[in-house]
């Protein structure tokens, strides 16, 4: 399970002309899930992004979790997260979940990450063309991989 995860003022999700989510301050997450993944990933990814100190103190230093701004998060699933590009020209997507696997992880990672943080989860809509707006506050991008824990 791969994610990228930018410090935000403010973003937003919108599907055929309608805003579907929006955020304030907070965590805009890019989702990305490969055949690989299991819960324990989900749990592993949602305990590190509640607690990631990506957010600005007092001294503008990065001390602050998302839960000490009272920030939000929007997750978006994000398939091409996984993209294979070794070999030619066009990406391929052989590692990426099937939807019969994924929705139920990315419905999980949602449900997991709220019951952890407490705070506000916003998301996208699983295999939607979506339009995704954001401010990068910083600019500040923490890129994961719950397959390699670094």
């Amino acid at each position: 399970m791969r994610v990228v995860a930018q410090r935000v003022s403010r973003a937003s999700v919108t599907i055929e002309g309608k805003v579907k989510s929006s955020i304030g301050l907070g965590m805009m997450i890019l989702l990305g899930i490969e055949e690989a993944d299991n819960e324990e990933d989900v749990d592993w990814l949602c305990g590190k992004l509640n607690k990631l100190r990506i957010f600005a103190d007092e001294h503008d230093s990065m001390n602050f979790d998302i839960n000490q701004v009272d920030g939000a998060f929007l997750v978006v699933s994000q398939f091409t997260l996984h993209a294979l590009t070794k070999k030619g020209n066009r990406p391929s997507f052989i590692r990426a979940a099937r939807p019969e696997q994924a929705i139920p992880l990315y419905e999980l990672f949602l449900k997991r990450l709220a019951e952890i943080s407490g705070r506000d989860v916003q998301s996208g809509e699983f295999g939607a063309m979506m339009a995704v707006e954001l401010i990068n506050d910083g600019p500040v991008t923490i890129i994961m991989d719950s397959k390699r824990r670094e």
